[in-house]
């Protein structure tokens, strides 16, 4: 303990460390990956990359960390979010995960090429407050609004490493079912009228100048990468019925589909199961917040897993601020029927596989990044922590706004009436 606090100790002094090789020695590496759970194993890293998984590695130089026996995982996902795009929610300013280009609902503005990802900030106080959590990497969504449309626009995959740009490909965010319904003529029937009118104008049915045209001529490019089989189309949707209509419409138009929410998603998992479509669901839902998730439940993630799907998971609510309860998830999903190795991979390899960054991430094996936690215990218990985080072999400073704050009101200083200053202040303001 006393060796692994040193070596976390000289990485912090320095910032996010230059150093990237590193050996992490008996740990308990879980892997997410086809090599499962390996106890007492070393995992060697050199230059940004794992280059080796065994017992009795030789370091050659590198630093060497003493895991004794704690849990070792690839960094997680951190769900869908707005880590980056959001600040402060209540402060407009801050805030660039919608467009709103019409005045109101009426004025539909169907703008696909809109990317979030132009307005991520890796300096962003919400990165290094996910981070300390053991989060290594998110996917910034699109998000709609009025004066929008229910094809919210591309999102992406970032590393909360101090990167600028994206990982991997673009994804699509198209909302459907009665959340969406006011930017669809007040009736989500409507929304499926609209997307066959877009993929009209997408393979050339519809003329560019026509006076019913909805897509712009850099919207029709951004959305032919979609609707052509290609990219994949995150869909936030709840209701079973509708999510049945969604595989139908995909299958019909080639059009490579994830859920995302999915509250209903158990009541037609063997047809999500064969359309081999991945689900981003939010485990802690188990009441109805409107009438298409009346069927909400607590073993939602495990009746699809059962079936077949591959599932991972996404926080509803304030999921930037709160990164952190990506595990909760995950672990209330072990509580109510999971198996944990199907929960981790939830956080790990088939939101990587999904998103098209499985090469790269979300798996402990050789030639992928190093990007590692290592902790307290169960990673999946909100009872331990993250002890130290590397992201491609870097140790990553264990701090945030939040710690520092934490540690500033908690810090011994002398009583008020002794300088003059509350506790809160360092002794050589007083």
């Amino acid at each position: 303990m006393r060796r692994l606090a040193l070596v976390a100790a000289l990485f912090a002094a320095c910032g996010i460390a230059s150093a990237q090789d590193v050996l992490i020695r008996n740990a308990t590496v879980h892997t997410a990956g086809a090599r499962g759970t390996l106890q007492a194993t070393d995992v060697l890293v050199r230059n940004g990359r794992i280059a080796g998984i065994g017992s009795g590695l030789q370091a050659g130089g590198a630093a060497v960390v003493d895991a004794q026996g704690r849990p070792l995982t690839p960094s997680l996902f951190g769900g869908v979010t707005d880590i980056g795009v959001e600040e402060v929610s209540g402060e407009s300013a801050t805030v660039d995960n919608t467009l709103a280009l019409g005045a109101n609902a009426a004025d539909m503005q169907v703008r696909p090429e809109f990317d979030v990802t132009l307005a991520y900030n890796p300096e962003s106080v919400l990165v290094p407050v996910a981070r300390v959590e053991g989060i290594g990497w998110t996917l910034l969504s699109a998000g709609t609004r009025a004066g929008g449309s229910f094809i919210g626009g591309q999102g992406g995959t970032v590393r909360l490493d101090g990167s600028l740009d994206p990982i991997g490909p673009r994804a699509l965010f198209v909302s459907l079912g009665g959340d969406a319904a006011s930017l669809s003529g007040s009736s989500r029937a409507a929304q499926w009228m609209l997307l066959d009118q877009l993929v009209d104008e997408v393979r050339g049915r519809i003329p560019q100048d026509s006076q019913f045209a909805l897509l712009t001529p850099a919207g029709r490019t951004a959305l032919a990468r979609y609707f052509g089989g290609g990219g994949r189309v995150v869909v936030r949707i709840q209701r079973a019925a509708d999510i049945v209509r969604l595989l139908r419409w995909s299958k019909q138009r080639g059009v490579n589909i994830a859920l995302l929410g999915a509250a209903e998603a158990w009541k037609v998992a063997p047809q999500i199961a064969a359309a081999n479509v991945p689900v981003f669901v939010n485990s802690l839902a188990n009441l109805p917040a409107d009438f298409d998730e009346l069927g909400a439940t607590l073993d939602n993630a495990a009746r699809l897993h059962a079936a077949g799907v591959r599932v991972s998971f996404a926080q509803s609510g304030d999921a930037s601020h709160n990164a952190r309860k990506i595990r909760q998830l995950a672990g209330n999903a072990v509580a109510n029927g999971l198996p944990w190795e199907a929960a981790l991979a939830g956080l790990t390899s088939v939101p990587a596989s999904a998103l098209g960054i499985g090469n790269e991430l979300g798996t402990i094996a050789v030639g992928q990044r190093a990007d590692l936690v290592l902790w307290s215990g169960d990673p999946l218990d909100v009872a331990h922590v993250a002890q130290q985080v590397w992201l491609d072999g870097r140790a990553i400073p264990m701090r945030s706004r939040q710690t520092e704050l934490r540690d500033r009101y908690l810090r011994n200083a002398a009583p008020a009436d002794a300088g003059g200053l509350p506790r809160a202040y360092p002794a050589d303001a007083r």
